[in-house]
């Protein structure tokens, strides 16, 4: 996409002399960043309108989701339309270090994998010019700011992301829709954000929707000075979307999650509904022939039954809108544990969406004349994951290994019935953000080697095993400590803490939760620490082990394990023994933008859920693609991962997934803590006073070793897999002493989108 930066750089000028009477080294981070977004839209607008036009009467797909992390987008949308150096350099001859935009925030309307997945997703079609548009929720507020107190809690703040201005998207008023609920109406307004293909002229398009109310105001109740009454729509509606996924523990709180999936499925269908009819005419029965809907989990899940609801409404009877849904349709699966498989009581939905319930009963009795022994309603509970499966061409895991287990166990009764349906699709990542934007210096080594530009086609990177030396190595870990020092300053910046770059970086940044076992991470500091201080390491590399997660903000238990982390880095932080061997860091609200300062520093990647749980993981590959080693187990993508690097490049810990179930009926946990006193000491500096100790460190404590009414002992297994792990872990330590061989270790997302877009959405790219 060739455009006129020069152009842009006067376009920036003029929007801010309009609307802040600034110029360029006056305007404040926040103004600059509206300005030049704005400049930068009407760049490309002439490329999105054309894409639009382009594909217009092909056979596309939609991508529902109710996440999509996109992160902060200036960067990524100059370094893909490929003006990111010439910018930077214009703006430095104006007196203006295009830096200063590192203080603008993310667009955090995603919580983890699932979301910055399907950011991905659209970044990888739109530049490999397949057809594929997202729809999503336009939240007020995305996912919370972490930050910690002085007792190593997390504390969390409402993220009005919008608060400076939003210039990358476009409010499309005119295409307005209207949801009906029983007790109101409210409207889903769109706002469109260009999705900027790399090395193409191709613009995609991510379509979130706002809920705003009718009538915002009730000027009758208003002048009679009733002010709650007379904002009463105006608050329903944009509750709606005001919040990523709101607390559900309530009667209310859950109405009001099926709100928001239902305003996704209806306001998404709907303006599908309309661009079929401008395209391909009014015989909807054609609708399944040019559009495929891919489903990202269960939250859009009732997009199934509203299609149905809604091509009923346009005159078919059921079995024929039945029909149209089942070929539209097909499904992602995210996750293998059962809590997360959605479940909503019929209850429950009918005071929310009464015709949604109706026809999903309908769906189930068709279902039971096929198949007595499958269900979608049990126990007058809606399983929307089985609804998924059933009303779908497709179903889909995200690694060999996840998949095969929603075939032999999650859906293994629909597997035998429905084998054809099922395939995998291991999840991808763009390697335009996660090394060519965050890592130019290791993009540049790696082009020169390779040849090629490999952030268009990543299967050419393959040929790099093919120039790896000692010359190789030593450019490759030159730019390692680079990436470090660099980190360094972040880190010293928002954290206040000094590090070595000298030290190994070990780093774990996912979402907390138990299965990721950061738990059982810092236990093994805890342990290396006494060890240190005991003299028992003498060859140990000094280490940073570095945390990155947030917690639920009801997940108590993860909480806990922010706390706890928190307060071990504390005592070990103060420790002058152990000060030029040991530091630990929880850096505060971890987001794509930290990322891309932590994943190109990183020595070692922890990728350490018990085997089975992880579904695929893309943290592991955005690491991997930046020369991090994985210490992990044979979970998720690690699998695929490890064939594909080689398993002496790996460090492979704890059981199979075949080793866990053999062991789960007879798991003793207090056994392997009664006989490993090493072990046996950390875990007891959760309850012993060795670092504050509250009533979540205690449970924690329990549930290792004693586990709850509802849970096993240890349910994650942590200690079962310790002894393996710390091995492992002191392993990787001692093996990064030998620079070139660990860097020789060290040494891909289009594909999985090609994947999709052949081998279930059944589309072409689209020549420009």
């Amino acid at each position: 996409m060739n455009l006129n930066c020069v152009n842009i750089l006067k376009w920036t000028e003029a929007q801010l002399k309009y609307t802040c009477d600034v110029s360029l080294t006056e305007a404040t981070p926040q103004e600059l960043h509206e300005a030049l977004g704005q400049a930068v839209m009407m760049a490309i607008s002439d490329n999105w309108s054309r894409s639009k036009k382009t594909r217009m009467h092909e056979r596309k797909a939609y991508y529902i989701s109710a996440e999509y992390l996109i992160g902060r987008l200036v960067y990524s949308n100059l370094f893909n339309l490929g003006i990111l150096d010439e910018m930077k350099k214009l703006f430095a001859e104006r007196g203006v270090d295009l830096a200063v935009l590192e203080d603008i925030e993310d667009d955090a309307l995603g919580n983890g994998g699932l979301g910055r997945l399907a950011a991905c997703f659209l970044d990888s079609a739109a530049s490999t010019n397949i057809p594929l548009s997202g729809y999503g929720l336009r939240y007020k507020f995305g996912l919370f700011k972490q930050s910690f107190d002085g007792n190593g809690s997390q504390v969390e703040k409402a993220d009005d992301w919008t608060k400076y201005g939003d210039p990358w998207s476009y409010r499309r008023y005119n295409h307005t829709v209207k949801i009906k609920f029983p007790e109101h109406t409210v409207l889903a307004v769109p706002y469109d954000v260009p999705v900027i293909g790399y090395g193409t002229s191709n613009v995609g398009t991510l379509r979130l929707w706002q809920c705003e109310a009718e009538q915002e105001l009730d000027f009758n109740a208003f002048n009679d000075q009733d002010y709650l009454r007379a904002l009463d729509a105006k608050n329903k509606a944009e509750d709606i979307t005001r919040v990523l996924y709101p607390n559900d523990s309530t009667w209310e709180g859950k109405r009001l999650r099926i709100k928001q999936q239902y305003v996704l499925s209806s306001a998404s269908l709907q303006d599908m509904l309309r661009t079929f009819k401008l395209a391909h005419g009014n015989d909807l029965t054609q609708f399944s022939t040019y559009y495929a809907v891919q489903l990202n989990d269960t939250h859009p899940a009732m997009s199934i039954p509203e299609l149905i609801r809604l091509l009923m409404q346009e005159g078919m009877n059921f079995d024929q809108a039945f029909d149209v849904a089942q070929k539209t349709f097909s499904y992602t699966n995210h996750t293998v544990m059962g809590e997360a498989l959605e479940k909503w009581p019929l209850d429950l939905m009918r005071s929310v969406v009464p015709e949604i319930v109706d026809i999903i009963c309908q769906i189930d009795a068709k279902l039971k004349q096929e198949h007595p022994n499958l269900f979608i309603i049990r126990d007058n509970v809606a399983h929307m994951a089985n609804l998924s499966v059933y009303v779908g061409s497709y179903v889909n895991g995200v690694a060999e290994i996840h998949t095969q287990i929603l075939k032999d166990d999650c859906f293994k009764e629909w597997y035998c019935v429905y084998p054809e349906r099922f395939q995998n699709k291991t999840n991808g990542i763009t390697p335009r953000r996660w090394i060519g934007l965050c890592n130019p210096e290791l993009t540049a080594m790696v082009r020169e080697l390779v040849g090629g530009d490999f952030l268009k086609d990543l299967d050419i990177i393959g040929k790099l095993k093919d120039h790896i030396n000692d010359e190789t190595v030593t450019r490759f870990n030159a730019i390692k400590r680079l990436k470090k020092e660099q980190l360094c300053s972040v880190v010293a910046k928002q954290e206040g803490v000094m590090l070595n770059p000298d030290f190994i970086f070990d780093v774990q940044v996912k979402r907390l939760h138990e299965y990721k076992r950061q738990l059982l991470n810092i236990l093994a500091v805890v342990d290396i620490y006494f060890r240190l201080k005991e003299g028992r390491l003498p060859d140990f590399h000094p280490t940073v082990y570095l945390f990155g997660a947030k917690s639920a903000p009801g997940y108590a238990r993860a909480k806990a394990i922010i706390r706890y982390i928190n307060r071990v880095a504390r005592m070990i932080n103060n420790d002058p023994a152990v000060a030029d061997k040991l530091k630990v860091v929880f850096v505060q609200n971890y987001n794509c933008s930290y990322a891309e300062h932590i994943i190109p520093a990183a020595d070692i990647s922890e990728q350490i859920s018990p085997a089975g749980t992880e579904a695929s993981g893309t943290g592991n590959m955005k690491l991997m693609l930046n020369g991090a080693v994985t210490l992990g187990t044979l979970d998720g993508a690690n699998v695929e991962i490890a064939k594909e690097a080689g398993h002496e490049n790996e460090y492979i810990f704890g059981h199979t997934v075949e080793q866990l179930r053999q062991a789960e009926p007879t798991y003793y946990a207090r056994g392997i803590y009664d006989t490993n006193a090493d072990l046996r000491r950390a875990i007891n500096t959760l309850v012993d006073g060795t670092v504050p100790t509250d009533d979540g460190q205690r449970d924690l404590f329990h549930s290792l070793l004693d586990g709850s009414g509802w849970d096993k002992a240890d349910h994650y297994f942590l200690l079962l897999d310790y002894q393996s792990y710390l091995d492992a872990k002191l392993q990787a330590n001692r093996d990064y002493a030998d620079r070139l061989a660990f860097g020789r270790k060290c040494l891909s997302s289009d594909r999985t989108i090609r994947q999709y877009a052949s081998e279930i959405w059944h589309i072409k790219p689209t020549q420009y």
